[in-house]
């Protein structure tokens, strides 16, 4: 077997194209438009499945230098926190409360689920976490964090395989999902789409030419900037305090401090004489949110583009009837907890359905594959502000808390 290194910005650039291809695919098939699959997707699936078949039919495996990607995800949670309104968040105190506890009870459901898949196959019940909230509520990290302790104190030798395939297999469900899921019950229950055109992330499909100037793009760029720093330092606090969480978690919760900053003090600064309205409006300054739902777009589509491009499908292989079994189970419970359960205790309205289509990444992927659905949703019927703050900080603040305790006690079992 024969390897090669791609070196970072080859890998950059390929993604560039690859998020081309994948646009140009959506927008020529009808059907992807329709379920609202997103473009990332498409052009990760793309390069994923050339290296598959280099792997197979040409004895070669490609390895792309991925490291821009994770500061991509920083830019796009900080684009988020700087556009989160904090009355908006106050409001959604309640309803944060109702998806974490439906995310919590769905953790419990999950591990169930993947124990008893084990048992069926006669492995370690144990086992089965790793194809429950290991792999799939807590992602690529939470499963190489738990590896070695189940191969050194439980004796589950392929644990990391078995936990990083059922990981790459759920990201692939938790992408295809989100779409229909929205459609279906917009449909089902003649929801009204959001009339407002101002999306979180990205552009409307109807919006084919959004209003955007140099100044509100550089305005947004340098506060996306200061916002990464201001992250950055926060993180660091929180580490020397003992709390652990994500990085974009940090850079999330200090774009929301400087949003709900600004806007008083540039009034404070307009009454004091130091700014004038004229030079606001001059400096481009309230198109600054354009910039940043266009940079967070770009950022987001990239980032997931590039994951997928990273993925190695034939890892699945020797696992392939324990893989398909497990996940295809754990999907079809998704599917059914998120139009039984999410969407009506979330309101049953349309931003329930937004964060139904999102609730597969929480359940399934990762906060990123959750926003990817949640943005492709809103494009095509209009912006759900609530939904993109909710599960943000379910999945990144709280989630992954609540998951470690309870993994840990069901191996302390």
């Amino acid at each position: 077997m024969d390897t090669h290194d791609v070196s970072g910005f080859v890998s950059f650039t390929l993604a560039i194209l690859l998020l081309f291809a994948g646009k140009a695919v959506t927008h020529n098939v009808e059907l992807l438009r329709r379920y609202s699959i997103p473009e990332s997707v498409i052009g990760g699936f793309i390069c994923a499945t050339i290296t598959a078949i280099l792997y197979y039919g040409f004895d070669l495996q490609l390895r792309f230098e991925l490291a821009v990607r994770d500061l991509l995800l920083l830019y796009f949670f900080a684009a988020i926190g700087l556009r989160a309104d904090l009355l908006t968040l106050l409001k959604g105190g309640p309803a944060l409360a109702i998806l974490l506890g439906l995310a919590t009870a769905y953790i419990v459901l999950q591990n169930l689920l993947g124990m008893g898949v084990a048992s069926v196959f006669g492995l370690d019940p144990k086992a089965g976490l790793m194809l429950g909230s290991i792999s799939l509520t807590g992602g690529a990290g939470t499963t190489l964090a738990w590896s070695d302790f189940f191969v050194a104190e439980l004796g589950i030798g392929n644990a990391l395989e078995l936990g990083m395939a059922a990981n790459t297999m759920g990201l692939i469900a938790a992408c295809l999902i989100g779409g229909p899921i929205a459609r279906f019950l917009l449909l089902r229950y003649r929801l009204q789409p959001s009339q407002q055109q101002q999306l979180d992330v990205g552009v409307s499909h109807a919006e084919e030419h959004p209003q955007l100037d140099y100044y509100g793009v550089l305005w947004a760029w340098m506060w996306l900037n200061l916002t990464l720093l201001l992250g950055q330092s926060l993180h660091g606090l929180l580490t020397q305090t003992g709390l652990t969480l994500p990085m974009f978690v940090s850079c999330l919760m200090a774009g929301i401090v400087l949003r709900n900053s600004l806007p008083p003090l540039r009034l404070k600064l307009l009454r004091s004489g130091v700014l004038s309205r004229k030079w606001v409006r001059a400096s481009g300054w309230p198109n600054a949110n354009s910039g940043l739902a266009l940079i967070s777009d770009i950022c987001l589509g990239m980032f997931l583009t590039m994951a997928l491009m990273g993925l190695k499908l034939w890892e699945l292989q020797g696992l392939f009837g324990l893989i398909v079994l497990g996940i295809g189970l754990q999907v079809l419970m998704s599917v059914a907890f998120t139009l039984l359960v999410v969407f009506r205790l979330m309101g049953r309205d349309y931003e329930a359905a937004v964060i139904s289509a999102g609730f597969g990444g929480i359940s399934l992927g990762s906060t990123a594959t959750a926003i990817v659905n949640m943005t492709a949703v809103t494009q095509q019927y209009g912006a759900a502000h609530r939904a993109f703050i909710l599960v943000p900080l379910v999945c990144g603040f709280f989630i992954d808390l609540v998951n470690a305790l309870i993994i840990n006690f069901i191996v302390q079992l």
